[in-house]
């Protein structure tokens, strides 16, 4: 941030629905809410919840956060109650901020909590009197907490310290190639690491960041098209959003050079589609996980080769496949996918037993290394290829399978928009859910062309639209609970 507002003053830094600001205007916004937060006694190490929409204010906090010390934990304004509780538990926070629409829940959760509009007065007052506060932050303290969930019953809270965040910015910075020119379109909230790394990327590129999360859907090509937008971050329910919304649009299209995808595979048919109506665009593929951010990166001008792989690891990092004793594996062979390298956080915040489940020391570096719980096989030049999660993989009447390539099948079949299996379970069989115009039959004709006859599901439900997680990926949590509905 010292560095952006230092030699970029006057050039866009952020926007939103509200407004702009400059670098110079990030700069000392972020000064006045760290002295907002030694006023109230925060240091090295505290935690500040945060329950807020993503905003310039938000992005404010974070690096004034930074500045300050404190550990910066944003929560999607969707969580509730149950979630919140089990969040403060954990976290322990000295300080919550919520906004009108969130505070009531929060502070069921919390105790006290601050409003943004009262807060931002004070800090309104402090950037006019030029505030800003100095305080000692060294690489290994902890810049944020961010909370995530799949594996465990409760939200793990990821433990990112200032080194590992600044590493891994500037590595996929480097990787992704961006410029100071480009206009970031990020849909997606701080309280995601998707969404949170973008401010942080753009302010290392010195280029803009345009915060879409509080955008109505239907105005999305257009607001990318009034915004200039260059780069587009995407996972594919936002990108099938995207060529539906262009597909209606008579207007020329924004000027993106770039889509970014993560989250799970883009369908090829919807990357086509990118490309028809965004001429020059590449699509490029990635794969990581929170407690690494990025594993992987395609590079840019190679997003039309090598199908299916999911690119490079990130400059200064390695990717290791090994079997379940931990031997490392040769290429070609599927294991579990491996990170090691500056960019692996060194656990979860106080949880030390599924730390050492997740994180370990590699005893050849001393590098921190994160077995992924993800299954995946290395080719001969280091393309990292995802073959699935630990979850997603299981054996039905004798044959190894995953969930991925069964809906990569339903995929294919012109007419079904959405896809996601369920492994068989102790309630159910093999059970595939499709959003689409076709029947259920027409589905599993579809699958069965496609397919061994092992791998064709028992069940398929037609959905006209899917229940979609807070980041847009499919809530398969949802879709057990309907198909345990069924009776199925």
């Amino acid at each position: 941030m010292d560095a952006a507002a230092a030699a970029a003053p006057d050039a866009p830094a952020i926007r939103d629905a509200a407004g702009a600001w400059t670098y110079r205007q990030l700069d000392e916004y972020s000064q006045a809410f760290a002295a907002w937060l030694a006023g109230r006694g925060m240091g090295v190490g505290d935690p500040v919840v945060l329950q807020l929409p993503t905003s310039r204010e938000l992005a404010a906090m974070f690096y004034g956060a930074a500045r300050a010390g404190a550990v910066f934990v944003p929560l999607n304004p969707t969580m509730k109650p149950y979630h919140l509780r089990q969040v403060s538990e954990n976290a322990g926070p000295k300080l919550a901020i919520g906004s009108a629409e969130t505070a009531a829940g929060l502070r069921e959760a919390v105790g006290a909590v601050h409003l943004l509009a009262d807060v931002w007065a004070e800090v309104e007052e402090l950037r006019a009197r030029g505030a800003r506060t100095t305080c000692e932050v060294r690489p290994e303290d902890v810049a944020t907490l961010i909370y995530t969930s799949g594996s465990t019953a409760a939200p793990k809270g990821v433990v990112c310290p200032h080194a590992q965040v600044a590493f891994a910015s500037r590595a996929l910075t480097e990787a992704l190639g961006y410029r100071s020119d480009d206009i970031v379109f990020c849909r997606f909230p701080m309280s995601w690491d998707y969404g949170l790394y973008k401010v942080v990327m753009t302010c290392i590129a010195r280029c803009e960041i345009v915060l879409a999360d509080q955008d109505s859907d239907l105005t999305l090509v257009r607001r990318m098209r009034e915004t200039g937008a260059t780069v587009v971050p995407i996972v594919p329910s936002f990108a099938s959003m995207i060529v539906s919304l262009a597909k209606r649009d008579a207007e020329p299209q924004a000027p993106v050079r770039m889509f970014t995808n993560t989250g799970a595979a883009l369908p090829p048919a919807t990357i086509d589609a990118l490309r028809e109506h965004f001429p020059g665009a590449r699509v490029v593929r990635q794969y990581g996980q929170t407690e690494a951010k990025r594993i992987t990166v395609m590079p840019p001008e190679e997003d039309r080769e090598r199908p299916g792989a999911v690119g490079l690891p990130l400059p200064g990092t390695r990717v290791l496949i090994v079997d379940a004793d931990g031997n490392e594996l040769p290429a070609g062979e599927v294991g579990e996918i491996v990170a090691v390298g500056p960019h692996v956080m060194p656990g979860y915040w106080n949880s030390p037993e599924i730390t050492a489940n997740t994180f370990r020391t590699d005893p050849a570096s001393g590098q921190r290394s994160l077995h992924t719980g993800d299954y995946g096989h290395l080719d001969a030049d280091g393309y990292l290829y995802f073959e699935g999660r630990r979850d997603d993989m299981f054996k039905r009447k004798g044959l190894r399978m995953s969930t991925l390539e069964i809906e990569g099948a339903a995929m294919d079949i012109p007419g079904v928009r959405a896809a996601a299996a369920l492994a068989p379970g102790d309630k159910h069989d093999l059970a595939l859910f499709v959003e689409g115009d076709l029947t259920p039959a027409e589905v599993l004709r579809g699958v069965a062309q496609r397919l061994e006859p092992a791998k064709v599901p028992a069940i398929v439900r037609v959905l006209s639209e899917f229940p979609l997680t807070q980041h847009g990926k499919n809530a398969r949590k949802e879709l057990a609970l309907l198909l345990e509905g069924s009776g199925k």
